[in-house]
């Protein structure tokens, strides 16, 4: 075949792409259905209902058929990415018997007695117990088992969501193991499922016979069924790859393999990753998640709502100028970034620490503003909240490096606030290295398709299969004068915020669980 495709599937968080890419990494065709994330049974609720990106998925590839039919003959194989730590409780039929808990889902369990108390004294002793506490809350199977008994009862597999999909489209339940990422019990470093005497095992009710069969990136799931052909037109019979989770995807697909350099996503969670060959923890039981590059992992840090502060900036503050975007044709967030050409370095002053979403580490923190002055406009909290989740971004990565003992050169980024020039610079003056972009903002999709053409022996190799189909564009480099700008507040004032205010927020945390506010 002279230009053969592969279909790739993401599926996020607020709609589902499917994506046509060919060998040369060019994004040939793509159909998008937007939909509500989610809805909110109670404050702090996240939920959506699994057939709802099921749904999605028929629709996307039918638009995507319907507008490029031209190119079905030439799809040879299909590959799935999607958003981590959703999960889907299966009967016996495997058909969805709950709504999925999203990732953002802040509901909490009780982690009360689950750990022997020589665990427990151990995490203590190294200072990490608030942060396995706060992990062990968020295990929404936890929650079901002790919320839903009955429920649970009748759940005969827990898969993820990418599980859930691929066995809609192949009739195979089984997924990649670098789409292992979340509140289950799976063993980071060894890349497979908890055995029952693992020292963390007791966080976890679940019976561990209610988990699926893994497989490697790049390996056949399945084969497109017959039913998938008469909803979609997409042909039976192709090969379904596994690929991995949408960041990892991201990191595959902007090429950061090296050990030199690092992939940021601007995504609704904002990510610093890695990709290395040695398994290192970025914080103590915080684990590196499995690479979708052969024999690798993923130390990363997350800056949980990252970018979706902007869309709350924007909401709360920004109706004038989405009226005047709309009125020249052109997104929003292109119309906010004159306030990133025009308003100094530092924001005049303002800083922003942004945790609307406390980490592991240190989870009392919350977010905040300070150095306000009668001078600061709306334009500054927007370029404040970028260099915060900048500045909250190189503190991750200065602890990556410390972690692997390497120095990243460069960056490749990805996500929607890469479409910005102006963010892309910024960054690069903050970071203080050269910031590449790739010749697609669809960089989770094209990770996925790699590892399609891989594991289609189109390519010999992920190296092969990089080289071919990653592209850089013109780097940009940091501004030398903006550069000492950054780093001087980076040290002397960023780094000190959350230190200074720590006492106040650990009070306020004490407050609330007893009731107060």
């Amino acid at each position: 075949m002279d230009n053969p495709l592969v279909l790739a599937l993401d599926v996020g968080t607020q709609s589902v792409r499917a994506m046509l890419f060919d060998k040369a990494g060019n994004l040939v065709a793509k159909a998008k259905m937007r939909f509500v994330p989610y809805f909110s049974l109670e404050p702090g609720y996240a939920e959506q209902e699994p057939e709802m990106y099921w749904e999605n998925i028929i629709e996307a590839i039918k638009k995507l058929k319907a507008e490029n039919g031209k190119y079905f003959d030439n799809i040879i194989g299909v590959t799935l990415t999607t958003m981590r730590d959703v999960h889907v409780n299966l009967d016996k039929d495997n058909k969805p018997i709950r709504a999925s808990i999203l990732w953002m889902d802040r509901r909490e369990t009780s982690v009360e007695g689950l750990l022997p108390l020589k665990t427990k004294a151990l995490f203590n002793l190294i200072g990490m117990w608030p942060a396995a506490e706060k992990n062990g809350k968020g295990i929404k199977s936890n929650w079901i088992i002790e919320h839903e008994p009955k429920l649970w009862e009748k759940t005969e597999k827990y898969v993820f969501l990418s599980c859930f999909l691929s066995y809609r489209l192949t009739g195979v339940l089984s997924d990649s193991v670098a789409a292992s990422i979340g509140h289950i019990p799976f063993n980071y470093k060894k890349k497979e499922w908890f055995c029952e005497n693992h020292f963390q095992r007791p966080m976890f009710k679940m019976e561990l016979s209610k988990l699926f069969p893994l497989v490697e990136p790049g390996q056949v799931i399945g084969e497109i069924t017959k039913e998938v052909e008469s909803l979609t037109g997409l042909k039976a019979g192709l090969p379904l790859i596994a690929a991995g989770s949408d960041k990892g995807a991201e990191t595959l697909g902007v090429g950061a393999v090296n050990e030199d350099i690092a992939s940021i996503s601007f995504g609704t969670t904002a990510t610093v990753q890695l990709t290395t060959k040695r398994y290192v923890e970025p914080i103590t039981f915080l684990p590196a998640y499995p690479a979708l590059y052969p024999n690798a992992y993923n130390p990363e840090i997350q800056i949980f709502r990252g970018y979706w502060m902007l869309s709350w900036f924007i909401e709360q503050f920004g109706a004038a100028e989405e009226i005047e975007a709309k009125e020249r044709g052109i997104s929003t967030e292109q119309h906010l970034d004159r306030y990133l050409k025009e308003i100094s370095a530092g924001s005049d002053g303002l800083l922003i620490a942004p945790f609307w979403c406390a980490g592991l580490k240190h989870p009392e923190d919350k977010g905040s503003i300070v150095g306000f002055t009668e001078s600061h406009h709306r334009g500054h909290i927007y370029k404040a909240i970028i260099e915060g989740i900048n500045f909250a971004l190189i503190c991750g990565l200065r602890r990556l490096e410390r972690k692997t003992g390497t120095v990243i050169t460069k960056l490749a980024v990805s996500g929607g606030g890469a479409a910005s020039d102006e963010v892309c610079r910024m960054t690069a003056d903050m970071f203080g290295v050269p910031v590449y972009r790739v010749q697609t903002y669809e960089a989770s999709g094209l990770g996925a398709a790699i590892c399609a053409f891989v594991g289609l022996n189109e390519f010999a190799s992920f190296d092969e299969a990089i080289e071919n189909m990653v592209h850089y564009n013109v780097p940009y480099m940091p501004d030398p004068e903006k550069a000492e700008i950054y780093k001087k507040l980076y040290k002397d004032c960023y780094l000190k915020i959350p230190v200074a205010l720590r006492p106040l927020y650990k009070k306020q945390l004490r407050n609330e669980k007893k009731g107060g506010k």
